[in-house]
């Protein structure tokens, strides 16, 4: 195991802290998960854009080929069953 160092400006990492918190994570975990996915993707994780339409054009294609080839369960039974 190692340890990782970098500099980010106060408020970035009070901020950041607050919204993983919200979810769930602390930065250490945070920060390792985004490591594995970068590793996994080979490259970052998502593409870094300011392009509001860029991204509710990919999110909007996203959404409508899940709908048309991704499972559907009756309820939260069938699909915790099917998580197992």
């Amino acid at each position: 195991m190692t340890t990782l160092n970098i500099r980010v400006e106060d408020s970035l990492k009070a901020k950041a802290g607050k919204t993983l918190s919200a979810v769930g994570l602390d930065m250490s975990s945070a920060v390792r998960t985004f490591l594995y996915q970068v590793v996994l993707e080979k490259g970052l994780p998502f593409t870094p854009t300011k392009n509001i339409s860029m991204i509710k054009a990919r999110w909007d294609n996203e959404s409508r080929e899940t709908l048309r080839s991704g499972k559907s369960y009756k309820n939260a039974k069938e699909l915790l069953a099917d998580i197992k």
